[in-house]
């Protein structure tokens, strides 16, 4: 259960720095910031999976600066594609 909460406050502190940064924190409310934070913790855990030399990332449910960093950039990349899929619509 701590885990899970865990979890979710570690997603919203991700979500909401990486919307910050990205210029989007005025159209995303905290359950988006949770679940941006959280599909870039997996989104960037999974790019740096690929890397060689690459260490834990939270997704080996380690919580320390290094998987902080990983699920940034996740949240930030996957901030990129919401930005490049949704450039042409009215948001």
């Amino acid at each position: 259960m701590i885990n899970f909460i865990l979890w979710l406050l570690f997603g919203a502190l991700v979500g909401w720095l990486a919307s910050m940064v990205m210029g989007r924190d005025a159209q995303m409310g905290a359950l988006m910031n949770i679940v941006v934070g959280i599909v870039g913790a997996f989104l960037g855990g999974l790019i740096f999976s690929f890397l060689p030399g690459s260490s834990v990332n939270i997704n080996d449910g380690a919580f320390n600066l290094w998987s902080l960093i990983v699920s940034f950039i996740g949240a930030v990349v996957l901030l990129g594609i919401v930005n490049l899929v949704t450039r042409g619509r009215a948001r």
